[in-house]
């Protein structure tokens, strides 16, 4: 990879160095003459929010830096032991305490709140959207809370951990759920600069947004919520407050909700053997291939992604025969831990390279980790092979058509599979381009069709669906280039292709 530091000559690694520190002091500089310019306590803020944001990024950019080859040697990595990752069945037939309600006084649930609705044609925060019966990722999110709060007379906080991206459009929204039985705390993750590929430099010209600089900044990935955490004062105010362990999740995993059965095994260790982190992991099927593993890597277990492994081993990494299962990203963290690795500067999360090309063909590389990645760091951590069911993400409009469909009930926020579906799994949907916005999706179907008897769903091209359509078996429907294909109200299809030209006209 050319724009790594070894293979710069000492004189441009000085350089480098050089116009990289004046870089941030320049930016340091321009806070503080708008702290000068601008008294007040906010501005304070402000600035130390932005001197924090560039310790980290210092820190992480240095690290770049001096990485020499691949973060694992492959030779080295071992599956793990069997104890190290538990069935879930073992441990939810331990039962639950007679105190449910002191466990769950002990946990904040924290929600990744810092991703877009772009790549599903949406402006604005992700957590936004309508998934079901006109609720949103957020609004599903508090009514899950509420709901564990009133039946157990207990104070569970909602934590969103958003961005610069998703900040302000979510503050706004939060008024809807002041008369809400949850308290809602938000903190925000790091601002870093994107660095040009070639030059290494940070292409952002200073500290705005907008103009030249709309596309000059990032969030660094989840792995930043140990950090920022701690920065917000966030991390200290719970844990004076009592709370424990925290249960951090993506927004958009509809499956992810606490698990009693999993706080209690959390709870229940002995304090010398107290687990510092589960990570939820479940069996990978060929769509999870590309997803995170557990590994047991000298002998601590790790999180592999994909990003580390080397080219020649992607395919063996892609296997589900070696590679059996797959992060979730459904973690339960300890709070004393987290403020103890972070003082401790302790947390030595793999680097992740992430390659974006800008709308004006600038090549930028984007500094990230993952917040999985710190499972190494902490005490007794452990995997609990957890069913598919808690893994319910709608990354796109295939996903948004099951989680919307008679698949699922919609109880107290909570989504589960219907007991009249004969089968456990989810059927694969695969719908076209013409799809991928939720507007072109919603005006597609007049309803959402039957799906209880569904295995397997293609859609490609210019297709519309009446009122009471009910699909059955392995059905595809495609309709080619300048044709359209509208499936007629009460329409039965039972392992179906469907193609060609059909046009419904009102007369």
């Amino acid at each position: 990879r050319p724009w790594r530091w070894h293979s710069f000559s000492s004189k441009h690694q000085k350089t480098l160095t050089y116009l990289f520190s004046i870089f941030i002091a320049v930016v340091w500089c321009e806070c503080l003459v708008f702290l000068t310019l601008n008294k007040g306590d906010i501005w304070f803020v402000l600035f130390q929010i932005s001197r924090k944001d560039f310790d980290g990024f210092k820190k992480i950019f240095h690290r770049f830096l001096q990485v020499k080859g691949p973060s694992v040697d492959w030779p080295k990595i071992n599956r793990p032991p069997e104890e190290s990752i538990q069935p879930y069945e073992k441990i939810r037939a331990k039962g639950l305490p007679d105190n449910i309600t002191a466990c769950l006084n002990k946990l904040a649930v924290v929600k990744l709140n810092g991703g877009l609705g772009t790549s599903m044609g949406c402006k604005g925060p992700k957590s936004l959207i309508s998934v079901r019966n006109e609720n949103t990722f957020l609004d599903l999110t508090v009514q899950q809370i509420e709901h564990l709060n009133k039946t157990f007379s207990a104070d569970v906080p909602l934590v969103l951990m958003n961005s610069f991206n998703t900040d302000e459009e979510t503050k706004k929204i939060l008024q809807k759920y002041k008369h809400h039985r949850v308290n809602i705390h938000t903190f925000n993750q790091s601002r870093y600069p994107r660095i040009n590929k070639e030059s290494l430099l940070p292409i952002a010209s200073n500290m705005g947004m907008s103009g030249e600089n709309a596309e000059a900044w990032y969030p660094p990935g989840h792995g930043d919520i140990y950090a920022s955490f701690y920065n917000s004062g966030l991390l200290d105010k719970l844990i004076a407050e009592g709370k424990e362990y925290i249960f951090v999740s993506n927004i958009d995993n509809l499956g992810a909700t606490v698990d009693l059965f999993i706080l209690q095994h959390l709870m229940s260790q002995p304090a010398d053997r107290r687990c510092e982190f589960i990570m939820e992991v479940t069996d990978k099927t060929r769509a999870d291939v590309k997803g995170g593993t557990l590994i047991q890597y000298e002998d601590h277990l790790r999180l592999l992604e994909i990003a580390q492994v080397p080219k020649a081993h992607v395919d063996e990494f892609k296997s589900v025969t070696k590679f059996k299962i797959f992060n979730t990203n459904n973690l339960w963290i300890s709070l004393p831990a987290i403020k103890r690795l972070h003082e401790k500067n302790a947390m030595d999360l793999e680097i992740i390279v992430n390659p974006k090309t800008l709308d004006g063909g600038l090549n930028v590389i984007q500094l990230e980790t993952a917040v999985g990645a710190a499972i190494k760091s902490f005490d007794n951590a452990l995997g609990v092979n957890v069913p598919r069911s808690r893994f319910l993400p709608v990354k796109t409009s295939s996903d948004l058509l099951l989680v919307m469909s008679n698949l699922y009930s919609l109880d107290a926020g909570s989504l589960t599979m219907s007991k009249k579906r004969e089968f456990p799994t989810t059927p694969h949907v695969k719908l076209g381009s013409s799809f991928t916005k939720v507007q072109e999706f919603l005006a597609r179907f007049e309803n959402i069709p039957d799906m209880l008897e569904l295995d397997h769903l293609t859609v490609s091209g210019d297709v519309t669906f009446g009122k009471n359509v009910s699909l059955k078996g392995t059905v595809i429907i495609i309709a080619n280039h300048g044709d359209r294909i509208d499936i007629p109200a009460g329409a039965m299809l039972e392992n179906k292709i469907v193609s060609g030209n059909l046009r419904i006209l009102d007369h």
